[in-house]
């Protein structure tokens, strides 16, 4: 029996360029940053003070003013770019078959600040101040309950929380659920909203951010560039529609792409540190394509992991010579968090957004920052400027603290 084919119909992003999936292209393929100082918060006791904050987030053009109040930010954001999605796949404002309409969404922190705040007043001032939608406010599947909600998605409804790799392994999951026919429409993505002083503290002891680009901010994000320092802590979210293609062409849908092939795996090594030899990166990458039926050599570009740290942007690139062979040196590699930073659970459907625009649109975005060439990261990264590349097969990495791997690979819709 072969298994149903699971197309992309709808897009939604809520990033650091922008709160719109238009915005966020325009801001990619001209190479400009969303990293800026932190505004949220007072960060000058930190060593790091920037951060990819959402410029232009006004929740109140997605939900009313007293429910939005409810929601933490990550569910804010989850459900703008939700919406976004189901608008731009032309699908109604409830399902027509609710119980064949599922929701994958995921997060790596979800509603904590709100859980923290809580804490606070509970230690302050006693349980009787609490907020009694402290507790259902912070947990992770809250996204996903929100958007089953708004759209009566009646199918399964699953939150995956796996770090870094929560964005990518969403829309790997989703496709699987219409693969296996449980259902005909899933609403996948990713959301993180975690711009506190204690998340950034936490990341600076780990030694994980960069701390000498405070008064360069937009300089910070440099993967693959010798001098880079590490990751830029970012928020954002991002949605995307699959739908089985019979059920996209039967109501005449616009398909962007396809997805063929996806894969998980785990390092089983360290919480922060990818194995050193990539082994849990490659597995995945390896899987991804076996799962898809392609062979290296059909892949044209991958939005790599890219995190601008100093020992996985070395690992990955290693990782990627080791599945690709020679190919590694003829395809194309970018990393989109040279602009965006990284956004955590929302940063890989936000990444397999870039690789269908790019496939859409024949143009690449590029790894900006790019100045001072690593030898151990020698790669094509397209530096600095878009390239215009026709793109017929895409792959897209996340690797994520707790050793989470997960890939995926999108191609150019065809009859």
């Amino acid at each position: 029996m072969s298994r149903r084919r699971v197309v992309i119909t709808g897009l939604g992003a809520v990033t650091a360029l922008g709160s719109s999936v238009d915005l966020l292209w325009d801001g990619l393929i001209n190479g400009r940053s969303g990293i800026r100082r932190i505004t949220q918060f007072d960060p000058s006791d930190l060593p790091c003070q920037i951060g990819g904050e959402i410029p232009d987030f006004d929740p109140e053009k997605y939900i009313e003013r007293k429910e939005a109040r409810r929601l933490p930010r990550s569910t804010q954001i989850a459900l703008a770019s939700a919406m976004q999605a189901v608008q731009d796949a032309g699908l109604p404002d409830t399902m027509p078959e609710p119980e064949r309409a599922s929701v994958v969404f995921g997060t790596a922190m979800g509603g904590t600040d709100n859980l923290i705040e809580g804490l606070q007043i509970f230690w302050e001032k006693g349980y009787q101040r609490v907020n009694p939608f402290v507790l259902p406010s912070g947990i992770p599947n809250l996204s996903g309950f929100a958007i089953a909600k708004q759209y009566q998605c009646l199918g399964p409804n699953s939150t995956i929380v796996t770090a870094c790799a929560t964005g990518t392994q969403t829309v790997g999951e989703g496709a699987e659920l219409i693969r296996r026919g449980a259902a005909d429409v899933v609403i996948t993505g990713g959301t993180e909203a975690l711009m506190r002083d204690y998340a950034i503290a936490g990341f600076a002891v780990m030694r994980a951010l960069p701390v000498n680009y405070n008064d360069a901010p937009d300089k910070a994000s440099r993967p693959f560039d010798l001098k880079r320092e590490g990751f830029v802590f970012s928020e954002g979210a991002a949605a995307i529609v699959l739908e089985s293609l019979e059920h996209a062409q039967a109501r005449g849908a616009e398909i962007y792409a396809e997805v063929i092939g996806q894969s998980s795996s785990a390092d089983g090594y360290h919480i922060a540190a990818p194995h050193p030899e990539g082994l849990g990166a490659i597995r995945t990458m390896k899987w991804a394509l076996q799962d898809a039926g392609i062979s290296p050599e059909d892949v044209d570009y991958i939005n790599t992991h890219g995190s601008s740290t100093p020992l996985n942007d070395v690992i990955e690139t290693n990782a990627i010579k080791n599945v690709f062979g020679e190919h590694a040196y003829q395809l194309v590699i970018s990393s989109t968090k040279s602009m965006l930073g990284h956004a955590m659970g929302a940063s890989g459907t936000i990444e397999a957004i870039a690789c269908i625009l790019a496939m859409r649109d024949g143009i690449v975005p590029p790894t900006i920052n790019y100045e001072y060439p690593d030898p151990e990261c020698d790669l094509d990264c397209i530096p600095n400027q878009a390239r215009e590349k026709c793109v017929d097969i895409a792959l897209s990495n996340s690797f994520g603290l707790g050793g989470q791997n997960a890939c995926l690979v999108i191609k150019r819709f065809q009859e």
